[in-house]
């Protein structure tokens, strides 16, 4: 598959076209697979900890909150759909690495920005194509006609070039062209919103556990990243832009072996974030943090407006910025309903308080929200009469001057679907 960093979509256009005051905002996130937090800590690292040394390190977690609708398996497809999205597989429904029905309804971070601003270029780099055309949903009506303007993946698919080989050489193999392909037209383009996804040390995980095989892995990986972050050096310094390197990984592993992941251990869903900014806000600060707040921390850098109803589905807080509340949390009471929050704004902020009974929003439709109270953020909590709200279902949003965040009520029934690795 010839798969270059081609310009799909129409010309660039000029840098200086930007205000020649402000540096045009640009981002690369990094999906590197399957490596607990607690293996990138121990690793040498110095292209990934020289990142960390002028930005910031973040414990996090995937998997959604364990035992409730949020729960999400620890697994790579959904770990990834975490992200673009910032919502959990209850809402995303993806569930395995089948991708078998993801919900386009919750549109993914390339959607918002091409929809919220078309002139912007977006990217992908992949070692592996269901990326692009399954989770992303590239070119399907259903997932917005969305079309990557530069993209280089398919490499799996040439078992000629990259001939598969038991010991998984040919993902290292795969994740060097990635990388080559990104760095390339990272440093030639500047596209404004690049996704690099590098499978290596998943495979290598798999097959040999913890283990001086993943620690090497995780070295391979610290030199591609090295690559990635000079061509990010290169472009700040020819060009007036202000780039966010994103570094994160999609699950963690087993604490026996460190081959397995999938289920809602300590180990599996401890992940970590790495952000080339420093500047982190009163939500970063509260880690661990979540996967699902990257789509919001990237949406906040490159200034991108969000949909109301996009922003009411998020289940994420932006970790950049100014930022109003957090953990939002809905029970029900004998009669009535006992909401609460955290308060990560002045106490005396005005926090309005909205409650729907339907969910359209997971068939594209629009839901339609009361106004139950505006409060204090100071405050932390809301009781409100059923009586005058009843139902089996609730769908809370909490709307500060900031962000906004939403917590569901739900009936008794069966959980949500799972999934296996």
């Amino acid at each position: 598959m010839k798969t270059f960093c081609l310009l799909l979509m129409g010309l660039m256009g000029p840098h200086w076209m930007a205000p020649a005051q402000t540096p045009a905002r640009k981002v690369v996130f990094v999906i590197a697979d399957g490596i607990p937090a607690d293996v990138l800590e121990a690793a040498p690292a110095p292209h990934i900890k020289k990142i960390i040394a002028g930005g910031t390190y973040l414990r996090a977690h995937v998997g959604g909150a364990a035992g409730t609708y949020t729960e999400t398996p620890t697994i790579s497809a959904p770990g990834y759909n975490d992200l673009l999205t910032g919502t959990w597989g209850y809402k995303h429904n993806v569930w395995d690495n089948a991708i078998a029905a993801p919900n386009y309804n919750y549109p993914t971070i390339f959607r918002l920005v091409k929809e919220a601003q078309p002139a912007r270029k977006i990217a992908i780099f992949s070692t592996w194509t269901d990326n692009r055309t399954k989770l992303v949903g590239e070119g399907l009506p259903t997932a917005g006609n969305l079309r990557f303007d530069y993209k280089a993946d398919g490499y799996e698919l040439d078992t000629t070039a990259f001939r598969h080989d038991k010991a998984s050489r040919y993902t290292r193999a795969i994740d060097d062209r990635v990388v080559a392909e990104a760095a390339q037209c990272l440093r030639a383009q500047g596209p404004d919103l690049s996704w690099v996804y590098l499978e290596h040390t998943d495979d290598v995980g798999h097959r040999h556990g913890d283990g001086d095989e993943l620690r090497a892995a995780v070295g391979y990986l610290d030199a591609q990243i090295g690559q990635l972050q000079a061509a990010l050096v290169y472009r700040r310094q020819h060009f007036r832009e202000d780039w966010l390197l994103v570094l994160t990984t999609d699950h963690g592993r087993d604490a026996t072996t460190g081959r397995n992941h999938g289920g809602q251990s300590a180990r599996e869903r401890t992940t970590w974030l790495v952000l080339s900014a420093k500047d982190v806000n009163a939500a970063a600060r509260q880690q661990p943090v979540a996967i699902v707040d990257i789509l919001p921390t990237i949406a906040r850098f490159l200034q991108v407006p969000l949909p109301v109803a996009a922003q009411r589905e998020l289940d994420g807080v932006p970790l950049l910025g100014p930022v109003s509340v957090a953990a939002p949390q809905v029970r029900a009471g004998p009669d009535s309903l006992r909401i609460s929050w955290a308060a990560l704004g002045g106490p005396a902020e005005p926090l309005k308080v909205w409650a729907t009974a339907t969910n359209r929003a997971k068939t594209g439709g629009a839901d339609e929200y009361t106004l139950l109270g505006t409060v204090p953020l100071g405050r932390q909590r809301l009781a409100v009469g059923r009586a005058t709200y009843p139902a089996a279902f609730y769908k809370i949003v909490l709307e500060g001057a900031h962000n906004t965040a939403n917590a569901w009520l739900m009936p008794p029934g069966p959980p949500a679907p799972g999934g296996t690795d």
